[in-house]
């Protein structure tokens, strides 16, 4: 944890490069601190993944409007401020890179941040080592 995912109308597809903004969102979070100044997302945890949406109704059914779900999921015990302060980087990285699609076509742009309490939370795997310091 933290996962960003990302759905998206497919028609944007075209006309942005997602796998770049993928990039930029990580790296924005990777930036978030805390109110010590710590790194609020663990290096090895940061995931972001984006997905077109096979199949969607928006708006009046003209085809000509799109959108964009930016889905920020967390783990619990984070404050409000961090919260607050993750949001409006992300917000910030999305409306950057969205500028030129705003300015050309009609698309909807919603972020949203979600936390625990989680049911069941497995995790493993190897990677959190590689960016632990010393």
């Amino acid at each position: 944890m933290p996962h960003l995912v990302i759905l998206y109308t497919p028609q944007i597809e075209h006309q942005t490069d997602m796998s770049a903004l993928c990039r930029r969102l990580a790296d924005t979070m990777l930036t978030v601190k805390d109110d010590a100044g710590a790194q609020v997302f663990p290096t090895g945890g940061t995931r972001v993944l984006a997905y077109p949406a096979a199949h969607h109704a928006t708006t009046d059914g003209s085809g000509d409007h799109a959108f964009c779900y930016l889905n920020l999921r967390m783990g619990r015990g984070r404050s409000a401020a961090v919260h607050q302060r993750a949001g409006e980087a992300l917000v910030a990285t999305a409306r950057e890179h969205f500028a030129p699609l705003l300015a050309s076509r009609p698309i909807g742009l919603t972020l949203q941040i979600d936390k625990g309490p989680e049911v069941f939370d497995g995790k493993f795997g190897n990677l959190h080592p590689l960016f632990a310091r010393p």
